[in-house]
């Protein structure tokens, strides 16, 4: 009896080609499934679509207090979700990937804010807080007089940097104007620190942050964007481009910018909980942004989350010491915190430097996002541990 026949070359090469479509077609379809679903709610939580254009919903009402968002991306690109207060950034999610969610969870005063959709040119939603009986009672609780220390000693703080940041932009402006490239390169990462050592406060006002650090993912036309400017334009042509060609206006504003921004921070008025508040959201900040590079030309986001490090260290600790009496065992956690991420930061350092971070893989950036997400939430415990929410 004849054995089965042996499928043809021709036949062998059809099955192939029809088992790969199914396999694409499949991709396809858990692409499409990813991309058109509509999350699954959480209890309690205010779920927002963000698309190409805007926000669904546009305006939301909720009461003062604690409120949890679920945003999803239906967009083409990552974005970021904010709630502003004018030019102030109340709160926000960064790097959220087209097709999937994101969680924020914000304790809201009453008052209207905006909510930022998608790109940074789109028209922004509305968010209204609206008054309880109990955010009325606790607006009426006064400060604490024990505070006008550690707020002025922040002042102080803040001043300095302030300084070295217009010095740092001054000689990055200087070493572009004369073509000198790895002179602007040093120049360039040494006004980063500074910058990102205030950006517990800097990162709350909106507008600085849009002049002076927009990243071009979150611009239309990313690098070719007019609103490109500001560091990320600089670091693009320094490093991605390897050239200072075009840059000496840029770094001339930036210069000019940072000089503008000293005086906004002498403007700024710190509430007392403010301090512990504004060290918890930039540490959650640190936490979105390690899976994706804010650094992508350069790679020096290690370098950067040292310093975000140092400006989290430095305003929560003003307040460690009210808390050291109220509740020991939150300050003695917010110590922990800090020095476990410090550790894990220097973990990474070769020879004494830090690393390109596109050297650092997903498992490195995961714990970085571990050991800033334990620093977020100590540093979010301090309030509450002294009555301040």
């Amino acid at each position: 009896m004849a054995g089965p026949r042996p499928m043809s070359r021709n036949r062998a090469s059809l099955a192939i080609g029809a088992a790969a479509l199914l396999v694409v077609a499949g991709l396809g379809a858990f692409w499409f499934a990813a991309r058109t679903s509509t999350p699954e709610p959480l209890d309690g939580a205010i779920m927002v679509t963000v698309n190409d254009d805007t926000c669904d919903p546009a305006d939301l009402t909720v009461p003062a207090g604690k409120s949890t968002f679920h945003i999803h991306n239906a967009s083409q690109r990552p974005l970021e979700w904010e709630i502003l207060d004018g030019v102030m950034v109340v709160a926000e999610r960064e790097n959220i990937t087209p097709g999937l969610n994101a969680t924020l969870t914000e304790r809201l005063k009453a008052g209207t804010y905006d909510i930022t959709c998608g790109l940074l040119s789109n028209p922004r939603g509305k968010l209204t807080v609206v008054a309880t009986a109990a955010s009325e009672a606790a607006k009426a609780a006064p400060e604490l007089r024990s505070f006008i220390g550690p707020l002025s000693e922040y002042q102080v703080y803040l001043n300095r940097r302030a300084g070295e940041l217009i010095e740092a932009t001054a000689t990055l402006s200087q070493a572009v104007a004369a073509g000198d490239l790895d002179g602007a390169r040093a120049a360039w990462l040494d006004a980063r620190q500074p910058w990102r050592q205030m950006a517990p406060v800097i990162g709350r006002l909106g507008d600085v942050v849009n002049s002076m650090d927009p990243l071009a993912d979150y611009l239309e036309k990313r690098e070719a964007d007019p609103g490109f400017t500001g560091f990320h334009r600089i670091e693009y042509g320094l490093w991605a481009q390897g050239s200072t060609d075009g840059l000496a206006p840029v770094a001339a504003t930036l210069a000019a910018e940072a000089s503008t921004l000293k005086d906004r921070l002498k403007q700024v008025k710190l509430a007392p909980g403010d301090l512990a508040a504004n060290a918890a959201a930039l540490a959650g900040r640190v936490v979105d942004q390690a899976t994706a590079s804010q650094a992508p030309y350069s790679h020096s986001d290690l370098a950067e989350f040292s310093a975000d490090l140092d400006g989290i260290a430095k305003s929560a600790r003003l307040v460690q010491p009210l808390v050291a009496d109220a509740a020991p065992q939150s300050a003695a956690a917010l110590d922990t915190a800090l020095d476990g991420a410090r550790a894990t930061l220097d973990g990474f350092k070769v020879d004494g430097a830090f690393p390109p971070y596109d050297s650092v893989d997903a498992d490195g950036r995961k714990r970085i996002a571990d050991a800033f997400t334990k620093v977020a939430d100590t540093a979010g415990a301090l309030n509450p541990a002294i009555g301040l929410e």
